[in-house]
Protein backbone atom coordinates (compact mmCIF):
# COMPACT_ATOMS: atom_id res chain seq x y z
CA UNK A 1 0.00 0.00 0.00
CA UNK A 2 2.49 2.38 0.87
CA UNK A 3 4.06 2.22 -2.59
CA UNK A 4 0.69 2.76 -4.30
CA UNK A 5 0.22 5.52 -2.12
CA UNK A 6 3.41 7.37 -3.62
CA UNK A 7 2.38 6.49 -7.47
CA UNK A 8 0.31 9.37 -8.60
CA UNK A 9 3.00 11.41 -6.71
CA UNK A 10 5.83 9.93 -8.05
CA UNK A 11 3.86 9.67 -11.89
CA UNK A 12 3.32 13.13 -12.19
CA UNK A 13 7.20 14.32 -11.00
CA UNK A 14 8.50 11.20 -13.70
CA UNK A 15 6.37 13.11 -16.53
CA UNK A 16 8.34 16.61 -15.73
CA UNK A 17 12.17 15.04 -15.61
CA UNK A 18 11.18 13.07 -19.08
CA UNK A 19 10.03 16.64 -20.31
CA UNK A 20 13.37 18.00 -19.28
CA UNK A 21 15.32 15.39 -20.67
CA UNK A 22 13.44 15.89 -24.30
CA UNK A 23 13.67 19.62 -23.81
CA UNK A 24 16.68 20.31 -22.26
CA UNK A 25 14.99 23.15 -20.61
CA UNK A 26 13.90 24.02 -17.16
CA UNK A 27 9.93 23.56 -16.21
CA UNK A 28 8.80 27.21 -17.35
CA UNK A 29 7.62 29.29 -14.72
CA UNK A 30 7.54 26.15 -12.13
CA UNK A 31 11.64 26.74 -12.51
CA UNK A 32 12.34 30.04 -13.42
CA UNK A 33 16.09 29.42 -13.96
CA UNK A 34 17.72 32.47 -15.09
CA UNK A 35 18.38 32.19 -18.79
CA UNK A 36 22.70 33.87 -17.56
CA UNK A 37 22.89 31.17 -15.80
CA UNK A 38 26.08 29.62 -16.61
CA UNK A 39 25.43 25.53 -18.13
CA UNK A 40 21.97 26.33 -17.96
CA UNK A 41 21.33 23.42 -20.66
CA UNK A 42 23.44 21.07 -19.03
CA UNK A 43 22.07 22.29 -15.89
CA UNK A 44 18.56 21.22 -17.25
CA UNK A 45 19.15 17.66 -18.32
CA UNK A 46 21.22 16.78 -15.47
CA UNK A 47 18.26 18.33 -13.10
CA UNK A 48 15.67 16.56 -15.22
CA UNK A 49 17.73 13.13 -15.43
CA UNK A 50 18.03 12.92 -11.59
CA UNK A 51 14.14 13.85 -11.26
CA UNK A 52 13.07 11.17 -13.40
CA UNK A 53 15.39 8.73 -11.52
CA UNK A 54 14.20 9.77 -8.12
CA UNK A 55 10.61 9.51 -9.24
CA UNK A 56 11.30 5.80 -10.04
CA UNK A 57 13.18 5.53 -7.09
CA UNK A 58 9.80 6.63 -5.07
CA UNK A 59 8.01 3.96 -5.66
CA UNK A 60 10.64 1.05 -5.55
CA UNK A 61 10.38 -0.53 -1.87
CA UNK A 62 14.58 -1.15 -1.39
CA UNK A 63 15.17 2.76 -2.80
CA UNK A 64 12.01 4.72 -1.65
CA UNK A 65 13.00 6.58 1.20
CA UNK A 66 15.46 8.30 -1.07
CA UNK A 67 13.87 8.58 -4.08
CA UNK A 68 10.94 10.47 -2.15
CA UNK A 69 13.33 13.10 -0.13
CA UNK A 70 14.92 13.61 -3.56
CA UNK A 71 11.94 14.59 -4.95
CA UNK A 72 11.22 16.62 -1.90
CA UNK A 73 14.45 18.19 -1.92
CA UNK A 74 13.88 18.99 -5.96
CA UNK A 75 10.85 20.88 -5.13
CA UNK A 76 11.64 22.51 -2.04
CA UNK A 77 14.68 24.32 -3.98
CA UNK A 78 12.71 25.05 -6.33
CA UNK A 79 10.39 27.20 -3.99
CA UNK A 80 12.63 28.53 -1.88
CA UNK A 81 16.06 29.51 -4.09
CA UNK A 82 13.60 29.95 -7.54
CA UNK A 83 10.65 31.44 -6.60
CA UNK A 84 11.82 33.01 -3.44
CA UNK A 85 14.07 35.79 -4.77
CA UNK A 86 10.93 36.69 -6.98
CA UNK A 87 8.39 37.06 -3.74
CA UNK A 88 10.86 39.04 -1.91
CA UNK A 89 10.88 41.47 -5.21
CA UNK A 90 7.02 41.55 -5.16
CA UNK A 91 5.61 40.79 -1.67
CA UNK A 92 2.20 41.83 -2.54
CA UNK A 93 2.03 39.94 -5.90
CA UNK A 94 -0.48 36.83 -5.82
CA UNK A 95 1.01 35.63 -8.98
CA UNK A 96 4.44 35.09 -7.24
CA UNK A 97 3.24 33.03 -4.03
CA UNK A 98 1.09 31.02 -6.45
CA UNK A 99 4.70 30.11 -7.82
CA UNK A 100 5.68 29.39 -3.98
CA UNK A 101 2.41 27.58 -3.19
CA UNK A 102 2.79 24.96 -6.06
CA UNK A 103 6.42 24.01 -5.48
CA UNK A 104 6.03 23.78 -1.43
CA UNK A 105 2.71 21.64 -1.98
CA UNK A 106 4.21 19.42 -3.94
CA UNK A 107 7.77 19.18 -1.81
CA UNK A 108 4.89 18.80 1.29
CA UNK A 109 4.02 15.68 -0.37
CA UNK A 110 7.36 14.12 -0.91
CA UNK A 111 8.08 15.14 2.86
CA UNK A 112 4.84 12.81 3.81
CA UNK A 113 5.96 10.13 1.86
CA UNK A 114 9.65 10.45 2.97
CA UNK A 115 7.93 10.36 6.87
CA UNK A 116 5.95 7.14 6.33
CA UNK A 117 9.37 5.42 5.51
CA UNK A 118 11.21 6.53 8.95
CA UNK A 119 11.25 4.22 11.53
CA UNK A 120 11.57 6.44 14.45
CA UNK A 121 8.28 7.79 15.64
CA UNK A 122 8.96 10.84 16.38
CA UNK A 123 10.72 11.89 13.17
CA UNK A 124 7.66 10.38 10.92
CA UNK A 125 5.37 13.14 13.43
CA UNK A 126 6.95 15.91 12.91
CA UNK A 127 7.60 15.86 9.50
CA UNK A 128 4.07 14.77 9.01
CA UNK A 129 2.79 17.67 11.20
CA UNK A 130 5.15 19.68 8.99
CA UNK A 131 3.68 18.75 5.44
CA UNK A 132 0.59 19.21 6.88
CA UNK A 133 0.89 22.53 7.82
CA UNK A 134 2.77 23.55 4.83
CA UNK A 135 0.38 21.62 2.74
CA UNK A 136 -2.95 23.65 4.62
CA UNK A 137 -1.14 27.16 3.56
CA UNK A 138 -0.43 26.41 -0.01
CA UNK A 139 -4.50 25.64 -0.08
CA UNK A 140 -4.66 28.57 1.24
CA UNK A 141 -2.88 30.38 -1.36
CA UNK A 142 -4.68 28.28 -3.94
CA UNK A 143 -8.04 29.35 -3.23
CA UNK A 144 -6.93 33.00 -2.60
CA UNK A 145 -5.71 32.84 -6.55
CA UNK A 146 -8.84 31.57 -7.61
CA UNK A 147 -10.52 34.78 -6.45
CA UNK A 148 -7.89 37.08 -7.56
CA UNK A 149 -7.86 36.22 -10.67
CA UNK A 150 -11.49 34.66 -11.52
CA UNK A 151 -11.66 35.64 -14.53
CA UNK A 152 -8.67 33.57 -15.72
CA UNK A 153 -9.29 31.05 -14.25
CA UNK A 154 -12.75 30.57 -15.42
CA UNK A 155 -11.50 30.57 -19.15
CA UNK A 156 -9.27 27.42 -17.91
CA UNK A 157 -12.97 26.02 -16.59
CA UNK A 158 -13.52 23.60 -19.71
CA UNK A 159 -16.08 25.45 -22.15
CA UNK A 160 -18.63 22.36 -22.30
CA UNK A 161 -19.25 23.21 -18.40
CA UNK A 162 -22.19 25.82 -17.35
CA UNK A 163 -21.38 28.32 -15.18
CA UNK A 164 -17.81 28.84 -15.41
CA UNK A 165 -17.09 31.67 -13.02
CA UNK A 166 -19.16 29.74 -10.36
CA UNK A 167 -17.19 26.99 -10.85
CA UNK A 168 -14.01 29.30 -10.76
CA UNK A 169 -15.36 30.36 -7.67
CA UNK A 170 -16.33 27.11 -6.12
CA UNK A 171 -12.99 25.15 -6.23
CA UNK A 172 -11.92 28.46 -5.01
CA UNK A 173 -13.75 28.26 -2.11
CA UNK A 174 -13.08 24.53 -1.46
CA UNK A 175 -9.28 24.69 -1.72
CA UNK A 176 -9.58 27.58 1.37
CA UNK A 177 -12.10 24.90 3.51
CA UNK A 178 -9.84 22.50 2.70
CA UNK A 179 -6.80 24.66 3.78
CA UNK A 180 -8.46 25.20 7.01
CA UNK A 181 -8.98 21.92 7.54
CA UNK A 182 -5.62 20.94 7.07
CA UNK A 183 -4.55 23.78 8.90
CA UNK A 184 -6.19 22.74 12.18
CA UNK A 185 -6.23 18.90 11.45
CA UNK A 186 -9.69 18.84 11.58
CA UNK A 187 -12.47 17.20 9.26
CA UNK A 188 -9.83 15.51 7.37
CA UNK A 189 -11.58 12.41 6.32
CA UNK A 190 -14.24 14.24 4.77
CA UNK A 191 -11.57 17.59 3.37
CA UNK A 192 -8.58 15.18 2.36
CA UNK A 193 -10.90 12.47 -0.86
CA UNK A 194 -12.76 15.98 -1.77
CA UNK A 195 -9.88 17.99 -2.41
CA UNK A 196 -7.53 15.22 -3.82
CA UNK A 197 -10.66 14.88 -6.05
CA UNK A 198 -11.18 18.06 -7.08
CA UNK A 199 -7.51 18.01 -8.19
CA UNK A 200 -8.20 14.76 -9.78
CA UNK A 201 -10.87 16.05 -12.01
CA UNK A 202 -8.78 18.71 -12.87
CA UNK A 203 -6.07 16.21 -14.25
CA UNK A 204 -9.04 14.67 -16.11
CA UNK A 205 -11.38 17.19 -17.03
CA UNK A 206 -9.19 19.81 -17.97
CA UNK A 207 -5.63 19.01 -18.92
CA UNK A 208 -5.68 15.70 -20.53
CA UNK A 209 -8.43 17.31 -23.33
CA UNK A 210 -5.70 19.85 -23.87
CA UNK A 211 -3.01 17.68 -24.05
CA UNK A 212 -4.76 15.46 -26.57
CA UNK A 213 -5.89 18.81 -28.80
CA UNK A 214 -2.20 19.78 -28.62
CA UNK A 215 0.14 16.58 -27.96
CA UNK A 216 3.32 17.98 -28.89
CA UNK A 217 2.69 21.09 -26.71
CA UNK A 218 5.39 20.82 -24.00
CA UNK A 219 3.38 23.60 -21.73
CA UNK A 220 0.30 21.41 -22.02
CA UNK A 221 2.18 18.66 -20.73
CA UNK A 222 3.99 20.15 -18.01
CA UNK A 223 0.81 21.62 -16.80
CA UNK A 224 -0.82 18.39 -16.97
CA UNK A 225 2.30 16.69 -14.81
CA UNK A 226 1.80 19.95 -12.19
CA UNK A 227 -1.22 18.98 -11.46
CA UNK A 228 -1.07 14.94 -11.21
CA UNK A 229 1.90 15.97 -8.87
CA UNK A 230 -0.48 18.13 -6.66
CA UNK A 231 -2.75 15.57 -7.16
CA UNK A 232 -0.50 12.82 -5.73
CA UNK A 233 0.66 15.42 -2.39
CA UNK A 234 -2.97 15.83 -1.45
CA UNK A 235 -3.70 12.18 -2.01
CA UNK A 236 -0.43 11.09 0.18
CA UNK A 237 -0.89 13.89 2.89
CA UNK A 238 -4.81 12.86 3.45
CA UNK A 239 -3.59 9.15 3.57
CA UNK A 240 -1.09 9.77 5.89
CA UNK A 241 -2.86 12.80 8.21
CA UNK A 242 -6.15 9.89 8.43
CA UNK A 243 -4.27 6.30 8.82
CA UNK A 244 -3.39 4.93 12.04
CA UNK A 245 0.46 5.69 12.93
CA UNK A 246 2.45 2.28 12.73
CA UNK A 247 4.64 1.17 15.80
CA UNK A 248 8.10 2.03 15.58
CA UNK A 249 10.60 -0.58 14.62
CA UNK A 250 12.34 0.14 17.65
CA UNK A 251 9.51 -0.59 19.36
CA UNK A 252 9.30 -3.65 18.27
CA UNK A 253 12.60 -4.88 19.25
CA UNK A 254 12.80 -6.53 22.98
CA UNK A 255 14.26 -4.54 25.58
CA UNK A 256 17.99 -5.20 25.86
CA UNK A 257 18.85 -7.00 29.32
CA UNK A 258 19.21 -5.38 32.57
CA UNK A 259 22.83 -4.36 33.15
CA UNK A 260 24.42 -6.76 35.82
Amino acid sequence: MRSVKAVPYALGAFVLGVLGVISGDFAFQWQPVPEHVPLRSVLASVSAVAMAGAALAAVLPRAAREGRLLLAIFFGVWAVLLHGPHVAAKPGSVAEWLGVAESTAMAAGGVALFAETLEAKIWRRRLTFSARIAFGLCLLVFGLAHFVYLAFTAQMVPAWLPWRTGWAAATGAGHVLAGLAFLFNRGLKAAGPAVTGMMASFVVLLHTPRVIAEPTSRMEWTMMAVALTLTGAAFALWRRNVEPEPESAEAALPPEPPVQ
